[in-house]
């Protein structure tokens, strides 16, 4: 058993989480939830500095050890050796990230076996759904815990949506109500006050005292006002803390480009090295979208660095590529981590800091704290719809996508799919997630397992 008490995280511009308390029990399997940016990753990093011997903590998109393979590649042998110590506690953070199908499968298998404590933070609702029992949901500075199974947790929640609704529905008639009542009774004490002026000064007091029952009403009905406006404010409050997917979606959007620029690749090869490929007999024409899959290790990454015209591969063979490419890469390499949202977006547009602002706030960056901190402290999600912004600033030939899924929020990556549905430009995405793929309607598939369409 370990104990949490009072763990909190406060940075200068945001609260991500105060005074938490928890149990964690040596077989419990936790999932950790929340928008982009909420601090599900420093949860995971302080807890590993408190619980210290016999954890183990994986976060696959830092390892940088064995740069000869790739991503998933990397993060299996860390596993691996993170597993032959027997961890009491595994900690992992967005673990599918850089998986293939087979690789994605193992570790799923893996972790429904596992018997010791399981923390996982996660965006992956496949992960959610196998491998947990326990909800960490962090939300607006607090975290609540809901002990169930993922699918139990959004009925639970559906519930009480369905709940807070229907009481916010009826303080909304009962308002109503009031305020016509009100405003009928300030009507009748008008005509009151005017009628009066004819009463002979013997009757004076009737209108006195029908003026002061209207008041007494009045005020009355005020408190009852007020009242409901107490408790739907409570309410709403209530509700900013349950769990809805697809609430509160960004605005953004793709520009869609109106260059008709041919790609396309013929009897290509690539390698590091002359007469050393890792691919050969490239053949792939663009014509709107184009997802490239293949096991981890197969040379994806090597093709997108081809078509970048990277001069560290080396290439064979018919490339008709538009030089006006934008890549969003998994590593979020075109940020400045010195550089603020405000700034990073300031240096690529002609927009006032007004219109700047408005501009982010449709990328969720809301306060003022968030676009005005320097971009290396922002999560993982909020590097995503930084980028994204990036791209929607600009009107590319044609975009390159690499593994755009792996830290975005569970909100964030449904209206990503609503958008590369209706986009209508080129694209290539680099992906290992298939339900991904089938959501965005991918025109074309090009495996590297069997270089083919």
């Amino acid at each position: 058993m370990f104990i949490l008490n009072n763990l909190s995280l406060v940075f200068p511009h945001k609260v991500c989480f105060q005074e938490f308390n928890a149990t964690i029990n040596v077989n419990n399997h936790i999932g950790i939830i929340g928008r982009n940016g909420y601090g599900k990753s420093s949860l995971l990093r302080i807890i590993h500095e408190k619980l210290g011997d016999n954890i183990s903590f994986l976060v696959p998109q830092i390892i940088s050890d064995y740069p000869e393979l790739s991503g998933g590649e990397r993060f299996n042998k860390k596993l691996s050796e993170a597993m032959a110590i027997k961890p009491q506690v595994l900690l992992l953070d967005k673990p599918t990230n850089h998986l293939d199908y087979s690789n994605r499968y193992s570790l799923l298998r893996m972790l429904e076996k596992y018997n010791g404590a399981l923390l996982v933070v996660t965006h992956d609702s496949e992960i959610l759904r196998s491998c947990i029992d326990i909800i960490w949901y962090i939300n607006n500075g607090e975290i609540s815990v809901f002990n169930g199974k993922y699918d139990k947790f959004l009925l639970e929640n559906e519930r009480k949506l369905n709940g807070i609704n229907k009481k916010l529905l009826e303080i909304k008639h009962k308002e109503k109500n009031l305020r016509i009542k009100l405003q009928k009774e300030q009507e009748r004490q008008a005509h009151s006050i005017t009628i009066g002026k004819k009463y002979i000064r013997n009757k004076k007091w009737l209108k006195a005292v029908g003026d002061l029952k209207a008041m007494s009403s009045e005020k009355s009905r005020g408190k009852i006002l007020q009242n409901l406006s107490n408790k739907k404010s409570d309410l709403l409050s209530s509700r900013a803390q349950i769990f809805i997917p697809k609430e509160n979606l960004p605005k953004f959007s793709f520009p869609d480009s109106s260059d008709n620029s041919c790609f396309s690749i013929v009897n290509g090869a690539i390698g590091y090295s002359k007469g050393n490929f890792i691919l050969e007999n490239i053949d792939i024409t663009l014509n709107q979208s184009l997802a490239v899959i293949g096991p981890n290790a197969s040379g994806k990454t090597t093709l997108v660095k081809a078509i970048l015209n990277d001069p560290k591969v080396f290439k064979t063979g018919l490339w008709n590529v538009p030089k006006n490419i934008t890549y969003l890469d998994q590593h979020y390499s075109t940020l400045n981590p010195d550089k603020s949202a405000i700034e990073t977006i300031h240096e690529i547009s002609n927009l006032s800091n007004t219109e700047i602002r408005r501009f982010l706030n449709d990328f969720l960056f809301k306060k003022t704290e968030e676009i005005n901190v320097p971009s290396r402290y922002l999560s993982g999600g909020e590097k995503a719809r930084l980028c994204l912004a990036q791209i929607a600033i600009s009107t590319p030939s044609i975009l390159i996508l690499d593994e755009i899924t792996n830290n975005i929020d569970i909100e964030t990556r449904d209206y990503i799919i609503d958008l590369l549905k209706n986009y209508k430009g080129k694209f290539i995405i680099i992906s290992h997630d298939n339900n991904f793929l089938q959501s965005i309607n991918i025109k074309d598939i090009y495996n590297l397992k069997s270089e083919s369409f």
